[in-house]
């Protein structure tokens, strides 16, 4: 599976999300890549979404962002809703072992996930405003609901970095251990999960999504209102100081 490894090991799907040379990020074929390895898991007692070594995941891949194309760009952004639905829908808990960076649509994915166990080195932050983009797929909605309303706008407005420690006193992940004894923490919540009736797990998971299911609209909305700012100023410049490594300058409100 092109970009993401697959690993059935004991009573857990393993993927990986595998492109270190963009910090894991994910592009459509990637992202669909993810999706069927999540409905393809029916058979574990749970799976665990972590990223190749290097980070956990960046979001959207960016490099098409300097000069976008709306078909581009709506297949980028529907593929990555696609990816949060697979991860609401599936009806075994899904873990994020979050062993670096997730930054931007990858701080989304740990929101989407059911549990969340990270390695102390981790980093959370969404990067919205600054590349020239809105973290609506989850940061501007239903963080609200995990962390607090303001402290989800802090998050999604200002661009900060969270360590671990502080994600964790947020309540955006559940643990924080040793890097090197990640994978071992994180088979212990899956041993937990295993002694536990699937059937009844799967109507606890799909009867907790209720604040998810109320803000799925808002993430059509607000991936409409992306596609129509393709192109724009801010967006290209967010982009582009992205690629080069720069401080973005964004044009003065109209």
């Amino acid at each position: 599976m092109g970009e993401v490894t697959v690993d059935v090991r004991a009573d857990a799907t393993w993927i990986t999300l595998d492109a270190p040379q963009r910090r894991n990020a994910f592009d459509p074929g990637m992202a669909a890549a993810a999706v069927e390895a999540i409905e393809a898991s029916g058979a574990s007692r749970a799976v665990v979404i972590t990223g190749a070594p290097g980070a956990f995941c960046a979001g959207g891949a960016l490099d098409m962002l300097g000069r976008p194309s709306v078909g581009q760009m709506r297949g980028l952004y529907r593929s990555s809703l696609a990816l949060f639905d697979a991860v609401r829908q599936c009806p075994r808990p899904v873990i994020a072992a979050v062993n670096g960076a997730a930054a931007g649509g990858g701080n989304e994915l740990v929101v989407a996930c059911d549990l969340a166990i990270a390695a102390r080195s981790a980093t959370f932050g969404q990067t919205g405003p600054r590349v020239g983009s809105a973290p609506v797929t989850g940061a501007t909605n239903v963080l609200g609901v995990q962390i607090g309303e303001k402290r989800a706008k802090e998050m999604a407005f200002l661009c900060r970095r969270y360590t671990a420690a502080q994600a964790l006193e947020l309540g955006l992940v559940n643990d924080v251990v040793d890097d090197d004894r990640l994978v071992d923490a994180v088979d212990g919540v899956v041993a937990e999960l295993a002694a536990l009736s699937p059937r009844y797990l799967e109507i606890t998971k799909i009867s907790s999504n209720i604040w998810w299911s109320a803000a799925r609209d808002s993430f059509s909305t607000g991936l409409g209102m992306l596609v129509q700012a393709i192109g724009s100023p801010d967006m290209v410049e967010g982009a582009t100081a992205f690629l080069e490594k720069r401080r973005p300058s964004f044009p003065a409100p109209e």
